[in-house]
């Protein structure tokens, strides 16, 4: 039985998007508290997250993306000292801090680092706590709380560095991973499949993706067992005919019932279930090799019992 990475660093407390923000430094305590309590925290290979080098970040974001946030980032620094502003506003729900910049380059960097441990044998499989998350950053804008995508940066370095011929990336965040499918739609090396609630932020996905996109919007309250039955149906047909040499793992829980971030019916037993299912296509033609990076989940006890669920199955514990 192989090993499962778990990748974080101090760094993803420290960025903050201001009082009552949703997407807050406490989930990541969450997560780390229900992993000890559970001693599952135990039969984790527990890994600092390096930061990610701008060279990997452009393999799917536009420089001029990257050195815009850099040059934001320093700015504000600088300002901060003159007593200036403590935050800088990209959109409505979307700022840095002095510490978002460095927050950001781990989170790219734990997804980097997990594919370096996976491709070299030395864990089967990984999970990245990180935030900022990243599946709604395009190539070159940052919105909906992220920054850089973590697992198209991985992705693509998955088939540059390491000459991959296939990739796929599965999104089961309750918002439409509109980022990761702006950067790989049309890279027939790479397969996304995803299921998110429809209309909803960012109210995309549902109009004519490429051919290498598989979407599936579902209506709010959606349940488990049918978004099991599209599953089954839709994702697996199409991720066993791709036959994938890794798994990306976009692992968002605000589908859960109690997260009223959005309206859909996930507990769970259902991440367990769905996080089986892509286990089964990595071990059938990837040697089992998964990296999977924390997106959305904002209700504490909910977030955390289901990261323990998703990981629990990746650990086979």
């Amino acid at each position: 039985m192989g090993k499962t990475g778990y990748f974080t660093h101090r760094d993803c407390w420290k960025h903050q998007m201001g009082p009552g923000h949703p997407e807050c430094p406490e989930r990541l305590d969450a997560i780390e508290d229900r992993l000890l309590i559970t001693g599952v925290f135990d039969a984790l290979e527990r890994m600092e997250a390096p930061l990610a080098p701008l060279a990997d970040l452009e393999l799917a974001h536009d420089r001029m993306h990257i050195a815009a946030l850099r040059g934001i980032s320093e700015r504000l620094i600088e300002e901060r000292t003159a007593g200036g502003p403590e935050l800088a506003q990209i959109d409505p729900d979307t700022s840095l801090n002095e510490h978002t910049w460095t927050a950001a380059l781990r989170a790219a960097g734990a997804a980097l680092a997990a594919t370096d441990a996976v491709m070299a044998g030395d864990l089967e499989n990984a999970f990245c706590a990180v935030r900022p998350p990243g599946h709604h950053a395009t190539r070159n804008k940052a919105q909906g709380f992220c920054f850089f995508n973590n697992v198209a940066v991985a992705a693509k370095y998955a088939l540059e560095r390491y000459k991959l011929q296939r990739v796929a990336v599965v999104d089961f965040d309750v918002h439409h991973g509109n980022g990761t499918e702006d950067i790989l739609s049309g890279d027939e090396r790479a397969l996304m499949v995803g299921i998110f609630q429809h209309p909803f932020y960012p109210f995309s996905g549902d109009q004519n993706p490429a051919p290498n996109m598989l979407n599936v919007p579902v209506p709010a309250y959606t349940r488990g067992m049918d978004i099991r039955e599209i599953i089954e149906m839709t994702w697996m047909p199409r991720l066993e005919a791709f036959q994938p040499e890794m798994v990306f793992v976009s692992a968002g829980f605000d589908g859960h019932r109690e997260d009223d971030m959005g309206q859909l019916g996930l507990v769970e037993q259902d991440y367990a279930w769905i996080t089986q299912r892509i286990k089964d296509v990595a071990r059938r033609y990837a040697k089992g090799r998964i990296v999977s990076c924390l997106e959305g989940g904002y209700v504490m006890s909910a977030l955390s019992r289901s990261v323990e669920a998703h990981v629990r199955v990746l650990a086979e514990l």
